[in-house]
């Protein structure tokens, strides 16, 4: 047991709770009931969750927890929990800390013994991977790629060999950008889906090979409109001779540079466990090419 799991009962509960990132409908009734409960709220934009709150009837006071003050001023919150008041912790839409601040201020009221209580809901990346109709037992969520174009092409050759499927977020203003480098790194027919205005009046779900997802967003000025998902198909190890990756094919042409092939091949065998024989007709194949 960790520091972070004794709790200290003389503290308050801090709340981390779910918004809706859309349809208002989407706001639990527990949420509901602790937002109106608690001493404080801490929000990520006081002026858009008063909009909520005032939708609700709720007249729990804000104060404002976004990324350019979490470090600095998330000690007021803490000292708040220490009097024995009960915070709630509110991103502008969805889940705090996904892809939203928070972390900060959860992780100092964990070291600190405080109570902490998640209140699920409402999530853009669950949403669409729940709609997608891609592979859901296995992914990983990364959520906004680099802004700049080098930067996110590097990231995306990383991620190329990645088998399970892939879940991004995006702005608006990037997103034609961002679908043109996933279709030069990940290939023309990989598999994906756009999740677009997710539970509001435009909603967008269109799933499409990349190079026609692409062209599709080219194509249409309103597709590159507002709060965008991407939900993109794992890799799949090609059949036959290009069933080995690049890390496979690395080592056995290092090795061909100091053995005979047959002995490349058994050696690269042994070391990645990948068959001799596939290995042998690949280091074949590039010596006659002269690699």
């Amino acid at each position: 047991m960790t520091a972070s799991d004794v709790v200290n009962s003389a503290t308050g509960t801090l709340y981390v709770v779910a918004t809706p990132i859309g349809n208002l409908e989407d706001i639990s009734a527990r949420a509901l009931r602790v937002l109106a409960e608690v001493t404080l709220i801490a929000a990520e934009d006081t002026r858009h969750s008063a909009r909520l709150l005032q939708h609700f009837g709720i007249a729990t006071p804000l104060a404002a927890c976004h990324e350019h003050n979490e470090r600095d001023e998330g000690g007021r919150f803490i000292e708040r929990l220490l009097a024995g008041d009960d915070v709630a912790l509110i991103s502008d839409a969805g889940t705090p800390l996904i892809s939203d601040p928070g972390y900060h201020l959860v992780r100092r009221a964990r070291a600190a013994g405080m109570h902490v209580v998640p209140l699920p809901g409402a999530c853009a990346l669950i949403a669409a991977l729940s709609a997608a109709g891609l592979p859901s037992d296995r992914f990983i969520f990364e959520g906004f790629l680099p802004a700049k174009q080098a930067a996110r092409r590097t990231r995306l050759e990383y991620l190329k060999e990645e088998p399970r499927t892939l879940i991004f977020y995006e702005a608006p203003h990037r997103i034609l950008e961002c679908l043109q480098d996933l279709e030069l790194v990940f290939g023309a027919e990989r598999p994906a889906v756009l999740g677009r205005e997710l539970t509001k009046t435009f909603e967008t779900l269109k799933g499409l090979p990349l190079k026609e997802l692409r062209a599709w967003v080219e194509s249409d000025s309103n597709q590159q409109r507002g709060e965008c998902v991407l939900v993109v198909g794992g890799w799949q190890a090609p059949q036959g001779g290009d069933a080995v990756d690049a890390h496979v094919r690395r080592v056995l042409q290092l090795l061909l540079a100091e053995l005979p092939v047959k002995r490349a091949a058994a050696v690269a065998a042994e070391i990645t466990g990948v068959r001799k024989n596939l290995l042998y007709q690949l280091a074949l194949e590039d010596k006659n090419q002269g690699r």
